[in-house]
């Protein structure tokens, strides 16, 4: 078994992958408010 060492492992495709899944959160949150105030607009 290999021994751990802190620090060495590559996590590259880690954030890659978190900061595609923030910007994806990001952008369907304003989506939503968008459409949200939108419905408040059209219902008024």
């Amino acid at each position: 078994m290999a021994e751990y060492k802190p620090g060495e492992m590559d996590i590259r495709v880690q954030e890659r992958t978190f900061a595609g899944f923030t910007r994806f959160v990001s952008v369907a949150v304003i989506v939503i408010i968008a459409f949200l105030v939108f419905l408040a607009l059209a219902n008024g």
